[in-house]
C-alpha cells in the first residue's frame, strides 16, 4: 500500500513455529506446545501464514498443497525461492519466558510499563539489530496493555503478589504508579451481569436461548 516499510519483524514467543519458518522455509507443528505469559502468541498452526504464501506465490493450488500437507502430516515446505522472498520482507525471531521477563524490567527501568506480548517484540527489534545492523527507525505495535497481564508484569518486575483477581489491578498501579485503565478501575465494585455457565455441548442451545429462538 506504500508504506515504506523496509523490513517486517515477525516476533514469537517459545511456541516459535514461525520463526523457523521464515529461517528455513520449512513450517513444522510438530513440535511441544508452550504455555507462556504471552498467551496471543501460544499458537503451533498460523492463520494468516496461508494468506501471506498466496500473497508471496500468486498460486492458488500451490498453497492448497502446502494446507494440505499440514492438515495430513502436520508440516510442508515450500519452495527456495518462495522462502528467499519472504525473506526478502520478514525477519522472524523468538524470545523464550526469562528474556520476555528481562525486557519488561529492562524497559520499565526506562520509564515504559509494557505487557508480555509487547516484550517479545522489543526482544525481536534488538535481536534484528543485533544480527543484522540495521538501526532504522521502527515502529513497535503493542495490541495489549500491561493490566491485563498483572501477575506475569509484576513478577517480571521483582514484585510477586499473592493477590488475586482485581486486586492484582491496583497492586500494580500502586507498585508502578501506572494509572489504571478506566475500564479495568474498581472493577471488583461492580454489578455482575453474567452468572450463567454452560457445558461446550450446550453452547448452540445457549446462543439460541439468548436469541429468544430457542
Amino acid at each position: 500500500m506504500g508504506l515504506p516499510a523496509g523490513k517486517f519483524i515477525c516476533a514469537s514467543n517459545s511456541n516459535n513455529v514461525l520463526t523457523d519458518f521464515i529461517k528455513t522455509g520449512v513450517y513444522d507443528r510438530n513440535r511441544r506446545f508452550y504455555t507462556t505469559m504471552s498467551p496471543s502468541m501460544d499458537i503451533l498452526i498460523s492463520s494468516n501464514l496461508e494468506r501471506l504464501l498466496y500473497a508471496m506465490s500468486g498460486d492458488d493450488a500451490e498453497v492448497r498443497a502446502y494446507m494440505r500437507s499440514l492438515s495430513e502430516t502436520g508440516r510442508y515446505s515450500v519452495s527456495p525461492e518462495l522462502t528467499e522472498k519472504i525473506r526478502a520482507d520478514f525477519y522472524g525471531a523468538w524470545r523464550s519466558e526469562e528474556q520476555t521477563a528481562g525486557t519488561i524490567a529492562e524497559i520499565y527501568g526506562r520509564g515504559m510499563l509494557i505487557d508480555p506480548h509487547t516484550a517479545v517484540a522489543c526482544g525481536a527489534l534488538e535481536d534484528y539489530r543485533s544480527a543484522t545492523g540495521d538501526g532504522a527507525p521502527a515502529v513497535i505495535v503493542s495490541t495489549a496493555s500491561a493490566f491485563k497481564f498483572c501477575d506475569s508484569v509484576l513478577a517480571a518486575l521483582g514484585r510477586p503478589s499473592g493477590a488475586e483477581g482485581a486486586e492484582l489491578i491496583e497492586r500494580l498501579g500502586a507498585e508502578t504508579g501506572a494509572p489504571v485503565p478506566a475500564p479495568l478501575a474498581g472493577l471488583d465494585k461492580r454489578r455482575v451481569r453474567f452468572t450463567e455457565t454452560v457445558e461446550k455441548t450446550e453452547m448452540t442451545g445457549a446462543v439460541l436461548r439468548m436469541l429468544g429462538l430457542g
